[in-house]
Formats: structure tokens, sequence, C-alpha cells
């Protein structure tokens, strides 16, 4: 992608230039957390708020690599784009051909248009999306700001959020969904989001440099989660693109040098801290794949156990745990098993397998229905989970 100078420096000018809004869009509850992490990043300002439903904080472009390379628990990055009002499509329509889009988008972008619009009346969101595609396709027709169109376009999407007739326009910087570490390339029965198993380890107390044992892996998010946490490696490590690459702004160099001081932290592990099994062999030969693929096995030992067999001797290779650590369990509840008697039969001989067996240990324990909280005999604290459409409840403490 070849810019023209001209462009070349209004880009330098009006974005890289200049401190730009973003947006890190989290679950519902994770928006502490993604605030802690957002935090703990050497950001070029520390200027951000928690709103419902994500982090809006202010920064270069070179923040928004960082965010989606390092936050844990955020779905999606976006960076604001501009915004204007408009009560119809005339207006609407003469809005689109007077904003810069080549300071956005590549010529050949196509980019896909994701519509909210409550309280305004332009509020069909198919036209809506009609005239904002229709509107870059006659704005890049009368505009030629790119002189090299001989590789492909990244895929882009643009969020309009339109309120009482005011347009608020956002650009996505991650592309697929930031739970999409590039690691698994395997799914299990049931498995929890990344981001979820990340906010629960955290929401647990976990570290990266006490035990953890992931004994009913099934396709192994913890296990994963984990490992990275005990590596230090950033959750967007392994992941070949994000949507910013293909952004008119994009700097490979600062991107390359972001990657290459974030990989002096990593760390190569003594022993396994994490350990996972399941009772499923396919599943723990699978989760091993992925371990081995990505340079994990420092740090994660696999075996194909029940975890109603098991005990913290088990693990370490045949060493018995010197510490107590972290027991994280998604239990295969409702549809994978059967009815709910059958579920909370489980859920009972969960708990007592680890007053039996795991006493002093941290858990974090997910549950998909609140009448199983009634069985609890231990105090535990309890944290709302969203997941597919499902709300779960995250159990954490000490047993």
């Amino acid at each position: 992608m070849v810019l023209d100078n001209a462009l070349k420096k209004r880009i330098k000018r009006q974005i890289t230039g200049r401190i730009q809004n973003f947006f890190a869009v989290t679950a519902p509850g994770f928006e502490k957390i993604c605030f802690d992490e957002l935090m703990a990043l050497p950001l070029s300002m520390h200027e951000a708020s928690i709103v419902n439903g994500g982090i809006e904080f202010k920064g270069r472009v070179h923040d928004c690599y960082l965010a989606n390379l390092h936050l844990r628990t955020a779905g999606r990055i976006l960076m604001r784009m501009g915004e204007f009002k408009a009560s119809n499509f005339r207006t609407l329509e003469k809005k689109l051909s007077d904003f810069p889009w080549e300071l956005f988008l590549t010529q050949d972008s196509n980019p896909q248009i994701n519509i909210t619009s409550r309280h305004s009346r332009l509020y069909h969101k198919n036209a809506i999306a009609d005239r904002f595609t229709s509107g870059i396709i006659k704005y890049f027709s009368r505009t030629h700001p790119i002189v090299d169109l001989t590789q492909p376009a990244s895929p882009q999407t643009i969020f309009v959020r339109a309120v009482n007739d005011h347009f608020t326009l956002s650009i996505d910087s991650s592309g697929d969904l930031l739970y999409k570490r590039g690691i698994k390339k395997h799914g299990g029965k049931a498995p929890i989001r990344e981001t979820t198993a990340a906010a629960a380890l955290k929401l647990a107390g976990y570290t990266g440099k006490e035990p953890l044992i992931d004994p009913m892996c099934g396709s192994g998010t913890f296990s994963l989660e984990g490992a990275m946490m005990v590596k230090h490696i950033p959750s967007g490590w392994f992941r070949d693109n994000f949507a910013f690459m293909g952004w008119p702004c994009f700097r490979p160099q600062r991107w390359n040098y972001i990657k290459q001081e974030c990989g002096h932290s990593v760390i190569q592990a003594d022993h396994p801290l994490v350990f996972a099994s399941d009772i499923n062999q396919n599943d723990c030969d699978s989760l091993q794949k992925s371990i081995t693929e990505s340079d994990l096995s420092d740090s994660v030992y696999v075996c194909c156990r029940d975890f109603f067999e098991i005990t913290p001797k088990n693990f370490s290779e045949g060493d018995t745990l010197k510490t107590t650590g972290l027991v994280a369990l998604n239990p295969p509840y409702g549809l994978r098993i059967g009815s709910k008697q059958e579920s909370s039969k489980l859920f009972s001989e969960i708990i007592n397998k680890l007053e039996k067996d795991f006493k002093r240990w941290k858990i974090a324990l997910i549950l998909p229905d609140k009448k199983l909280l009634n069985k609890i005999p231990v105090n535990l604290d309890r944290h709302d989970l969203f997941h597919g459409g499902l709300k779960l409840t995250l159990l954490t403490g000490r047993v």
C-alpha cells in the first residue's frame, strides 16, 4: 500500500500526530479488570474512564497497537473517526460525501458497516448501512489517494452509533474478536471464551506465579491462558493479523518494535506451573498439540485423568506440589451431560471433592444455574459472567 506524499502529510498531521479517542469493548462486568490491565501498559498517556460496556481512553495510534496486543479481557478496540448530526437521508449523504475517508480506509477496503440506532429519525439499519456503503464508494470514485492497489485490502468494519440524530463513527482496530488468540486450532464441547477465562483467573487472584490446576480442561482454555500469564506472553502474541494493519496510518516498523520489546519480557519456565487433565483422551491430545506448537511445553503439563480420581500429588509429572494454588473448573453442565438434576449432582460431587483433596486451594468455579448456589457449603465470592448470551456465575475464594 503506497500513499502519495500529500496524503501521508495529512495522515501524519490528523491521525498519527494527534491524540485519538479509543474504546475497549468488554463483556458486562469485565470493565474494571480491563481498566486495570490498560493502566498497567506503557501508554503515551493514562487518560481513561470506565463506562458501561468498556473503557474509553485517549492516546496515540501506537497505544491502540499495545491495547490489542496486551488486553486479555477486551473483545475489540475501536478508534473514533468522527461525529455529526443528521436527521434525514439527504443530510446524511451530504455528511458522508464530505467525510475524509482516505484518512481511515484504503480505496479498495469495502468495509462492513455495523449500525446501532436509538431515538433517531433515521432508524432503519439497512437503509443507513446502504447510504454509508454507497457514500464511501462515491467518495473514492472522486478521489484517488492510493497509487498502488496490487495488494488485497485488509477487511475493515465501521461501527456507527446514532442516538438522538447524533452519529458517532468508529473503526474497528482488532478484526477478529480478541478472544481468538491464535493458539487453539481445536474446540471443545462448550468452551468458554479466552477473554472470559482470563477474567475468571484474574478475579480468582491468579498471578502466574503459583500452580494452576485445570482438571476438567476440555479444550484447555484455562490452561492456555494460565500458561501465557506464567511466561509473560501477551494475549495477542500469536495472532497474525489485526485490522489496524490495513489502515493507511499503519506503521509496520513501530508495530515490529512493540512486539520486539514485548518479546524481551517473555520468560522460559523452569518447570510447569499449569496442570491440565481431562477424562477425554482426544481433548488432552488436542491440547498437547496446541501447547507444543505454541512453545508452551515448559509451563504446562497435560495428563488424561478423571478429576474425581486425582489429588495435587498426581501432577507436576509425579511430584507432589509444594504449594497450594488455584483450581479452575468449567464443568460439563447442562446439555453436555443431560438434565438439571444431573448438573446438580455433579456440582455437589465437585464441591465435596474440592473440600476433601484441595483444602486451602483457591478456586474459580463456573456455574450455569444460580439455583446451584444453594448447595455451597463454603463462603465464596460470586461474580456474574456472560458467555454466548448465557448468564453464568463465577465462584471464587479459598476452599
